[in-house]
């Protein structure tokens, strides 16, 4: 333990993650609506040719793609469709009215065919245009098609993390797209015929191709000018510290080793099922020729097509001989050992699994390893695939930047920041604000550069010993009118409100389902049939979604109106042993007696004084309608400061309350 100073920097910096921003986000972001017939997401050959195929229809579609340009796998694969044809119906679709999104990805899937885009409108390093980096949309369809394609899987073999070592599509694109050869002598190690398109591109591009393995016994593509090793799986790979040098492999079980400085790899390809599991996906079919899941029926508006909807055959996928360092998650460095270790632990479900391992739980979410990872955990078993279990795919489907989840709102200004009635008479005195839900309240009020604990304990002194005075406004309050009033308040207090005379309170708990405390305040009897509900600042919102909900839903036939006055009140606390000789000068009569209310006029304004106390002193809550408000707090002022008192702020009313031991809700209670 006394070590873990010297050792936490290097397993810290080991683990390869990343720091948190000590800087504020200089990035803006905007979110927006839109609505829509069909959208199609993903812009490939499938995607594209469902997008016409609906504008032809009459139908208003949208079409996103996460890449900055269209159909990217054209480019990759220079055999499919070439760019004319792209340029010619993005042209056509465009003139049908259909709105294309580059650079934008569908990341999550929700009821009622709600999907949340997320566009990047500047990369990183780039200065945007109209000054916003990113945009969320949230789309409404009719209809959804997905043309998300399909991923390549890597192949499991010892060392396979090797700088050097890539898949399959990522070479053919460096090579197609970028023009960058990653390697001058390759090795191709693949169960499937698309591997051989790479083996092609390098080839064409000036590299050597020195060997193809391919595990099948008699693959297709033997007789295309490569050099073909059937029943070939990769054990291994060498090299030095920043390439690769070798690559072993058994060719129907015979060792051999090969001079390379690229391996590219294709164990396969996933179908990207996961907005269609989002989508109510109820089952996933299982293709035992592709090794793959696809998509099935689903209970919302949605079909997939191309890749997305169908895999390509491959075949066999041989474990390697030592699993210990053939990694299947590369972002979390999970290898086959640690899922040989987790079944010898006796973890048998995927679930438990992936959290023993940490198996697909980095930022790709599983994308590239779970088929690996099922695969193996389903040979532990001893049965299919699908019977081993398969784990749930949720959003996002990528990473979220989270000041695109705010918006516009990532700042101070966008907040929904509420003034204070008293916010004018409070700025005369400079306080130090303090945030408290939507409001700011002050915390204190320093005097000759006091800092914060000694303006806190200074006023709090001053409650105890004389006077004192805060804004109280924040307080929430209900006012509950009508015959059934009693019996709505029995139904939310833990308490008997009925005995309660007209003009007296009492303290009060509000209660969750389960028994556990939801809030406290106080309840009054102003009349008969009306009474005045307070809690907590920082439940208002809640406790007015709570008390719609019981009148509401749950008694619907209550005659009661529940009316919230948070804002239509500004509330004065006058606390201390001199609070009631400070009030009866300011009311010209006898204050009320503890736990009661009377009606009154300070300056000219009508006022509503309660005799509650929070500061475990004397105390008085004056309430007057918010516009009214100034004239009360500036004559409740004058009295405290001729009584000797002065202002307190929140900070000195945690001290008096502790003193006092009165809790908090959110505190010393917090529902658990």
């Amino acid at each position: 333990a006394k070590r873990w100073m010297f050792y936490e920097y290097f397993i810290r910096r080991a683990a390869g993650l990343g720091n948190a921003p000590t800087k504020a986000d200089p990035d803006r972001f905007a979110q927006r609506a839109a609505f829509c017939d069909v959208l199609v997401v993903g812009a490939g050959p499938a995607g594209l040719t469902a997008a016409q195929a609906a504008a032809e229809a009459g139908e208003r579609v949208m079409l996103v793609e996460q890449d900055r340009i269209l159909a990217p796998s054209l480019v990759r694969d220079p055999q499919q469709p070439d760019a004319a044809w792209v340029g010619n119906t993005a042209t056509r679709i465009r003139d049908l009215g259909c709105r294309i999104l580059l650079r934008t990805t569908a990341a999550g899937y929700w009821d009622d065919n709600l999907i949340v885009l997320t566009e990047r409108l500047a990369e990183p390093g780039e200065q945007p245009e109209n000054g916003l980096a990113q945009r969320m949309w949230h789309v409404r369809a009719k209809r959804v098609v997905l043309a998300t394609g399909a991923l390549e899987r890597p192949l499991a073999f010892a060392h396979n993390d090797r700088p050097g070592v890539m898949l399959s599509q990522a070479v053919r694109t460096y090579v197609r797209r970028f023009g960058v050869v990653p390697g001058r002598r390759a090795v191709i190690a693949t169960n499937n015929d698309d591997a051989y398109l790479t083996a092609a591109s390098l080839r064409d591009a000036g590299a050597e191709v020195a060997a193809v393995l391919d595990t099948r016994p008699a693959p297709a593509g033997a007789d295309r000018g490569f050099t073909v090793y059937n029943d070939a799986v990769p054990q291994s790979t060498t090299g030095a510290r920043h390439c690769l040098k070798s690559v072993s492999a058994t060719v129907a079980g015979k060792p051999m080793h090969f001079a390379a400085d690229l391996l590219a790899m294709s164990g396969g390809f996933t179908p990207v099922v996961h907005l269609h599991m989002q989508a109510g996906g109820a089952a996933l079919d299982w293709d035992a020729a592709s090794q793959a899941f696809l998509p099935g029926t689903a209970r919302q508006n949605v079909e997939s097509v191309g890749a997305a909807a169908s895999a390509e055959p491959i075949g066999p996928t041989p474990a390697p001989d030592n699993p210990g360092k053939a990694f299947i998650d590369f972002q979390n460095d999970v290898t086959l050992g640690d899922v040989d270790l987790a079944w010898a632990e006796g973890y048998r479900s995927v679930e438990h699994l992936k959290r023993y391992t940490t198996l697909g739980m980095a930022t790709d979410q599983g994308k590239m390893s779970n088929m690996a990872a099922l695969g193996r955990l389903a040979e532990r078993q001893g049965v299919a695939i699908p019977e081993a279990g398969l784990t749930t795919f949720r959003p996002p489907y990528t990473p979220i930047t989270m000041g695109l989840l705010a918006g516009r709102t990532t700042r101070d200004a966008g907040a929904h920041l509420r003034r204070l009635a008293l916010h004018d008479q409070h700025m005369e005195h400079q306080p130090i604000w303090q945030p408290l839900g939507y409001w700011k309240r002050p915390r204190a009020y320093p005097q000759q550069g006091e800092t914060l604990a000694v303006a806190a304990l200074r006023e709090a002194r001053g409650v105890r010993n004389a006077v004192g005075m805060t804004d109280v406004s924040t307080l929430a309050k209900f006012e509950i009118s009508g015959p059934d009033a009693v019996a709505l308040l029995e139904r939310i207090c833990a308490t008997t409100v009925g005995k309660l005379a007209v003009g007296r309170g009492r303290y009060t708990f509000m209660l969750r389902e389960d028994g556990l405390v939801f809030d406290d305040g106080t309840v009054w009897r102003l009349a008969e049939d009306r009474f005045l509900l307070t809690s907590s600042t920082g439940g208002a919102d809640r406790m007015a979604t709570h008390l719609s909900y019981v009148r509401q839903v749950l008694f619907p036939a209550l005659r009661v109106s529940v009316v919230n006055v948070q804002e239509h009140h500004a509330g004065i606390a006058v606390a201390g042993p001199k609070a009631k000789a400070v009030l009866e000068a300011l009311i010209g009569q006898a204050p009320p007696r503890h736990m009661s209310a009377m009606t009154a006029t300070i300056a000219g304004v009508p006022v509503l004084v309660l005799a509650a106390s929070y500061s475990g002193e004397r105390a008085f809550e004056i309430y007057a309608e918010a516009s009214h408000a100034a004239p009360v707090w500036l004559a409740c002022e004058a009295g405290v400061t001729v009584a000797g008192g002065c202002l307190y702020g929140m900070e000195a009313m945690e001290f008096l309350r502790i003193e006092k031991g009165h809790l908090v809700v959110g505190g010393e209670v917090d529902g658990r």
